[in-house]
């Protein structure tokens, strides 16, 4: 009772020393949140680093992007003075060991990434709690306390999450112009899987399924079979949370399905090695039949590939399934980034910043981060409708990205209902989203923070959300290309308990019994 009342004073105090103080404008100013107040503001100035997680894109054609028309526009529409930057996430730890940190830092996933070297444990950015309460109605209506969650530490909140709503969030992609040129229906099992892709190679199609290293957005056999070995896909057996990895009879199904493919010629012969940039570049040339990849880049790449192989078509169709019935891809967390505030922004600016993410969750933002600036890249007719002027090329499809994707730092990031509702392709990414991707995924157990013995022991944890353990993945790999038997799974096993594995179990099943940051991820 008596820290109820203690807070409760405290909160009357601060109102009553901000009520003092009226008469200094800016301090008015900074209190208000009103539109007409902003405008007479100054701009609020301050640095942002925006993540990404390749090293090609539309950012790195622009020789000073704080000259760029959108962040331009971007800093009109919110009144402030941005000095943005764009560093890949996996750059991070160079950005913390020189200690130059922007206001504004924004990660792939929360604060418990790798990419934050535990920055946010370390006191590095501040606790947002008291600002969002005051200053960002809208971001707390809209984001569900899953994600509040995801983004907290020691109950406290250290950053503004960009959101899922719908977790299911990965796909089946398919030449579906090949597929009637075999014969074939979509496949609908690995067998019918493995088929599909051998009618492609008969075709002359280079990489029938497309693969990439880690089995990165090539992981759609080890969903099949339920044995994701990634952070979030722990699951509780007799009494014990494991990895999924753990189920030897599954992943050694996996595995002689995956050497099948390699065997055949079905993946490329350096699976082992394909970077993020030539994975792309071998789906938006065409030399793909079968890809895994997120359901909204479907306008994208049905746009890149038309324009390299005119006549082709592209579908999202349902994952092929495992004797077991299951299929699809791992349900992502709550959160996709998150934004953190330096510790040392003043009190005025980081007040500013949170305003500045409570208006992407507007109209207003909708409308610029989908479709532009009016009269450039999208009219309006009579009735308010909008006509919206569609990439026809890569680097104008690059350009959208970087305005809709890369700069829009908070929303749902499901999908973008406004835009997809323009056209066929889009409509086509809803069906894919409400037919396909809500009737497949595989749920797990997931930690947030991570689990401490992820740092003790490195080897044996997953570097990013959907990249296994390198100890898991480079057997995996040994197995595939036929340099270990897949019958030693086993094996492996031991080999990953007795090098740490054993506490990671313990501290896994501890917090699910205690409930302490043990999320059980599966869609709603």
């Amino acid at each position: 009772m008596k820290k109820t009342i203690s807070l409760t004073l405290a909160v009357i105090m601060a109102a009553s020393a901000l009520t003092a103080c009226s008469t200094d404008s800016k301090v008015a100013e900074k209190a208000s949140s009103q539109p007409s107040t902003d405008a007479k503001k100054a701009p609020a100035k301050f640095s942002i680093l925006f993540p990404t997680t390749v090293s090609t894109g539309y950012h790195t054609r622009v020789p000073d992007l704080n000259k760029d028309k959108w962040v331009l526009k971007l800093e009109q529409l919110t009144n402030t003075d941005l000095d943005v930057k764009v560093m890949e996430d996996a750059k991070f730890g160079v950005m913390f060991a020189s200690n130059d940190i922007p206001d504004v830092v924004g990660s792939i996933g929360g604060p418990g990434s790798k990419s934050m070297s535990g920055s946010v444990e370390n006191g590095v950015f501040m606790p947002l709690d008291d600002l969002l309460k005051q200053y960002a109605p809208n971001l707390m209506k809209s984001i569900p306390k899953a994600a509040w969650d995801s983004v907290s530490y020691e109950g406290k909140i250290y950053g503004v999450p960009e959101f899922l709503s719908n977790p299911s969030r990965r796909s089946t992609y398919i030449r579906t112009d090949l597929l009637e040129k075999a014969g074939l229906q979509a496949p609908k099992t690995v067998d019918e899987f493995l088929n599909v892709l051998r009618a492609f190679k008969k075709l002359g199609v280079e990489n029938p399924y497309q693969m990439r290293e880690n089995f990165k957005y090539a992981d759609v056999i080890l969903g099949a079979f339920d044995v994701l070995p990634y952070k979030d896909q722990f699951e509780l057996v007799n009494g014990q949370v494991v990895p999924k990895f753990f189920d030897v009879e599954n992943v050694q199904k996996a595995l002689t399905t995956y050497k099948t493919m390699y065997d055949e010629g079905l993946i490329p012969k350096e699976f082992a090695t394909i970077s993020s940039t030539d994975f792309s570049k071998n789906i938006e040339s065409g030399k793909a039949g079968i890809w895994s990849q997120n359901a909204s880049g479907l306008p994208g790449y049905r746009t890149k590939i038309q324009q390299a192989v005119p006549g082709s078509k592209v579908e999202i169709v349902g994952s092929p399934k495992g004797p077991e019935g299951k299929g699809g891809y791992f349900y992502y967390a709550p959160v996709i980034r998150t934004f953190f505030i330096n510790k040392n922004v003043k009190q005025e600016t980081a007040i500013n910043i949170i305003k500045f993410f409570d208006w992407m969750i507007t109209p207003e933002a909708e409308t610029f981060f989908t479709f532009g600036i009016e009269g450039d890249t999208y009219t309006k007719d009579a009735s308010g409708n909008i006509n919206y002027k569609f990439p026809t090329t890569k680097e104008e499809t690059d350009e959208e990205g970087f305005r809709s994707g890369t700069m829009w730092a908070v929303h749902d990031s499901t999908y973008n209902k406004p835009r997809l509702l323009l056209n066929e392709d889009g409509k086509a990414t809803l069906k894919a989203f409400d037919e396909v991707l809500t009737k497949e995924g595989l749920p797990g157990i997931g930690f947030y923070p991570d689990l401490s013995t992820f740092s003790k022991f490195p080897d044996l944890a997953a570097p990013q959300p959907d990249v296994g353990p390198k100890i898991i993945v480079d057997h995996m790999i040994k197995m595939i290309y036929g340099k270990e038997p897949i019958t030693d799974w086993p094996k492996v096993i031991e080999e990953y308990k007795s090098k740490g594995g054993n506490e990671i179990i313990k501290e896994a099943t501890d917090r699910w019994n205690k409930k302490q940051g043990a999320i059980m991820i599966d869609i709603k």
